[in-house]
């Protein structure tokens, strides 16, 4: 419901447009447009006030809150500093073009084919202008194919550790889990050897699958290690190769970690489900640096 209330600033009052709707039960204003003071309202109204042919609407709010998260893990930083510069004519580097790919896919997803006119929906040039031909659908593959397998898993301890440094998250409690998803990926293409088939937890027994882990801080759920594999390999042939990568990051999170940034090691509680269960895995875990506490369920 649309009303007019008024607020006094300094000794004037000034009018807003609000718009009203319950929100939890609860009637609460949903939008606000200022009109301005009396006298302001009367000459609109008068005609002496030029009103605009047109207006713009971009979305701001969302789009700034995700670019600056990403400015401040240093996102597109890192990943240049991984991949390397790219030639003087490319139309952005290739940590700027993931940065922006991670912007839309938080924000409102679409296919890269339809990245540009989204951007032009958004108050994104306030920030990175780009020109037209740089935001072609293309140059977003190009980018993605300059990052090989082992970039991306430096890109991802780097980006880890600039979070837990960010943000002071406390790794004594971590939680292990893997997954698979279907893909529409053609039987006939082999270009995609982790898509493979087998046991699919969607039921979707038709489709090629990818299998994923992953492991997160009992502390916000934060994601500190991610690994995909074949869809055709077990749950638990993954175990090692993943607790052998976290091994590795808690070294490096040692290295940099200050008094508020991680817990003794020797505390550390991974909690992880049945699924990982084997002898092998158990002494893995028996003989890791970290001191492990298993917590089996």
């Amino acid at each position: 419901m649309a009303s007019i209330i008024s607020k006094k600033v300094s000794g004037h009052t000034y009018y807003y447009l609000v718009e009203s709707a319950r929100v939890g039960g609860k009637p609460r204003i949903v939008s606000q447009r200022y009109l301005g003071k009396a006298e302001d309202i009367e000459a609109a109204t008068a005609g002496a006030t030029v009103m605009p042919d047109r207006t713009r609407h971009l979305a701001f709010g969302d789009v700034a809150a995700v670019w600056e998260m990403l400015r401040r893990l240093r996102v597109a930083e890192i990943i240049d500093e991984v991949v390397g510069q790219r030639r003087s004519d490319a139309g952005a580097s290739v940590g700027t073009y993931i940065a922006l790919a991670t912007l839309n896919r938080v924000v409102d997803p679409c296919s890269k084919l339809a990245f540009a006119q989204w951007w032009a929906k958004t108050a994104g040039d306030r920030w990175l202008h780009l020109s037209p031909r740089a935001l072609d659908h293309r140059r977003f593959w190009e980018a993605m194919d300059a990052i090989g397998e082992d970039d991306l898993k430096e890109i991802e301890r780097r980006i880890v550790l600039a979070m837990v440094d960010t943000f002071s998250v406390d790794l004594s409690g971590l939680v292990l889990d893997m997954t698979n998803f279907a893909t529409w990926i053609d039987s006939g293409n082999d270009r995609a050897p982790i898509a493979q088939r087998g046991h699919s937890k969607q039921k979707r027994n038709d489709l090629r699958i990818v299998g994923l882990g992953l492991v997160i801080s009992t502390d916000g759920g934060i994601p500190l290690v991610g690994h995909a594999y074949p869809g055709n390999s077990p749950d638990v042939t993954q175990f090692a190769p993943m607790v052998k990568e976290l091994v590795s990051r808690f070294e490096a999170f040692e290295a940099e970690r200050d008094e508020n940034t991680l817990s003794d090691a020797s505390k550390l509680t991974l909690v992880y489900d049945a699924g990982q269960n084997s002898e092998d895995n158990y002494e893995l875990l028996d003989h890791s640096v970290l001191g492990v506490r298993q917590n089996r369920r």
